[in-house]
């Protein structure tokens, strides 16, 4: 079996088995991390958007809460993650002609013994979800793409950045 301090995948014990890492002895710091992702379609259903015809109400509106509410339950879904006190959530959406579709990003915040990239990348996810639940009715064939971290800082990795 290889060492797991040779992976650098944690959540794994020397036995290969998975298990919750203890995270008792780390620094309490500031953290952040911000997450982006993409919900392609049609300019037709943009349109249903910025022209607020969708049948289920403020897609973004909706999305942003979702968004808010999935980074608060990350630890909930993700089996490994830590409970965390989280100190702050912004979820932006912003109709995008260019694409066409919305972008998303999201940005979350605490001060605690490990980060919250988790926490932004489950938010960007879950509101480009809504996204597509609240729109599927008018195209099936949206697409999500391109979520990733853009940017997590704080602890002892210190700051990581998509240049």
């Amino acid at each position: 079996m290889t060492d797991r301090k040779d992976t650098g995948l944690t959540h794994f014990d020397d036995q290969g088995h998975a298990h919750m890492v203890d995270v008792g002895d780390k620094a309490v710091t500031a953290r952040v991390a911000v997450a982006e992702g993409l919900v392609l379609m049609t300019p037709e259903t943009l349109a249903f958007i910025t022209e607020g015809r969708a049948k289920k109400g403020d897609v973004l509106g909706v999305a942003r809460l979702a968004g808010i509410m999935a980074a608060k339950r990350t630890a909930d879904l993700i089996p490994l993650c830590h409970p965390l006190p989280i100190t702050s959530v912004a979820v932006d959406l912003a109709a995008d002609p260019e694409l066409p579709g919305v972008y998303v990003s999201a940005t979350v915040k605490t001060t605690g013994v490990t980060g919250v990239e988790m926490e932004a990348l489950t938010a960007v996810t879950v509101a480009c979800l809504t996204v597509y639940d609240m729109l599927k009715a008018v195209e099936k064939g949206m697409r999500i793409e391109g979520i990733r971290l853009l940017l997590k800082d704080g602890g002892k990795s210190g700051l990581y950045e998509v240049k």
